[in-house]
């Protein structure tokens, strides 16, 4: 009987952790991607990428577009906004 219920325990114990570790990577929660981060930074100046960099907290996504002029964006990695145009 006592083996039954430590591994009910171990199992409970084993199913609740995992939807935390799941939604966590190294301790952090998930943000967007760097492909995220281009579509965006696409969606506001259509052309082609010519850079992406992680800075932490944030992407910074450089495009130029079909007139030849380069656009910088900073896009926060958490929540896909962009910080800066």
């Amino acid at each position: 009987m006592k083996p039954t219920i430590y591994s009910l325990i171990i199992l409970l114990m084993f199913l609740l952790g995992t939807p935390v570790h799941a939604a966590k990577q190294n301790g952090k929660p998930q943000g967007i991607s760097k492909q995220q981060a281009m579509n965006i930074a696409q969606r506001r100046h259509p052309g082609r990428v010519l850079a992406i960099k992680n800075k932490g907290q944030a992407y910074l996504v450089r495009i130029i577009d079909d007139g030849g002029e380069v656009h910088t964006l900073l896009i926060d990695a958490q929540s896909g906004e962009v910080i800066r145009r």
